[in-house]
């Protein structure tokens, strides 16, 4: 298997883990969005709905933890203090996690349209 297929096998996997914890703290409205064809710096959003700062904090902390255990490296996090839009970097799968109204305004699925949505049951 070639190292790129090898590498996209690997985020479908963290992707995986990431949406089976979002599940876990009830995220609403999880999307997937494959940008590896439109996108040099990775390979899955992953978007999803909290319905308040607690809920979205809990997620975050939940996708945090599994996948870490999992082996993957959070590069980066923001917004998780205001948490009206949390971002998790783990390089080839980031996650968004928003409010309800954030999400309508940054409309993340408009903007990265030219990647694959994906089903988060078909990784």
């Amino acid at each position: 298997m070639s190292e790129m297929a090898n590498s996209k096998e690997r985020s479908g996997e963290f992707a995986r883990i990431a949406i089976a914890a979002l599940e876990e703290k009830k995220a609403s409205e999880i999307r997937v969005i494959d940008i590896s064809e439109v996108s040099v710096f990775a390979d899955y959003f992953i978007i999803a709905n909290g319905s308040n700062r607690p809920q979205m904090q809990a997620m975050s902390d939940e996708v945090s933890e599994k996948m870490e255990k999992a082996g993957a490296v959070l590069k980066q996090v923001e917004g998780y203090d205001n948490a009206s839009w949390i971002l998790l970097d783990f390089g080839d799968v980031i996650v968004h996690i928003f409010g309800e109204q954030d999400r309508l305004l940054y409309d993340l699925e408009r903007i990265w349209r030219d990647g694959k949505q994906v089903d988060p049951g078909q990784l």
